[in-house]
């Protein structure tokens, strides 16, 4: 399904009966309403970001719920998109954290293909309808993933942004792994400690000082 080792990590969920369930939801909710992402972008983070290779997971809560946003990476959305306001927001502080220049587009995919596990707590929405497919069963699919990272010997960093996602830093072991949390870069809460909280050079920090290389996080224009 994913064409890597969350293959076999995650065989065993996806073979639980709320999963099977989730599935058959899912099916119906294409057929009968506008989801997103399209179904065949439902696992581009999981595909793109191999568990052997994950070294920061940036978790949101669910996908873009406009038109041709959502393309199954959490905050990204496809080159010649319009870029949304919280990634508009992410961006600006990109910029002030360690100065590179703010890209012409809103693709996330070079961030995805270093170890950067672009997750939604929720991994699927109705059409401008926020928080719609809440409670059909992603939750508990993605606090497995979240489980499954923590469990790693290797250590790793988890950004929480908002309240959240920072409900899923219950799993995380802080004595190996690293946590940043703060306010969602949303608009609404952008101004209250999103902004100046420095993540980017905070993951790079904490990576180089147990010797692993840290993210490139410039994005070229296209």
């Amino acid at each position: 399904m994913f064409g890597n080792d969350w293959d076999e990590i995650l065989q065993d969920e996806m073979q639980k009966p709320y999963f099977l369930e989730l599935m058959a939801n899912l099916e119906s909710e294409y057929k009968e309403h506008t989801v997103y992402p399209p179904k065949e972008l439902l696992f581009t983070a999981l595909k793109h970001t191999p568990y052997s290779e994950t070294r920061v997971v940036i978790l949101g809560q669910d996908p873009y719920h406009g038109a041709g946003q959502a393309h199954g990476l959490s905050f990204s959305v496809n080159p010649g998109v319009r870029i949304p306001p919280s990634l508009r927001n992410i961006y600006t502080e990109l910029s002030d954290d360690i100065g590179v220049p703010i890209p012409n587009h809103g693709s996330l995919l070079r961030w995805a293909e270093q170890g950067v596990l672009m997750l939604n707590s929720v991994l699927t929405v109705r059409e401008g309808e926020p928080n719609s497919h809440k409670g059909l069963g992603w939750e508990t699919f993605t606090d497995t993933i979240m489980k499954k990272l923590n469990e790693r010997t290797t250590p790793m960093v988890f950004i929480l942004w908002g309240s959240h996602s920072q409900k899923k830093g219950a799993f995380i072991d802080q004595s190996r792994h690293e946590v940043i949390q703060s306010p969602h870069p949303s608009p609404l809460s952008s101004y209250r400690g999103f902004f100046g909280s420095r993540p980017f050079s905070k993951v790079n920090q904490f990576l180089e000082s147990k010797g692993m290389k840290g993210i490139d996080w410039f994005i070229s224009d296209i």
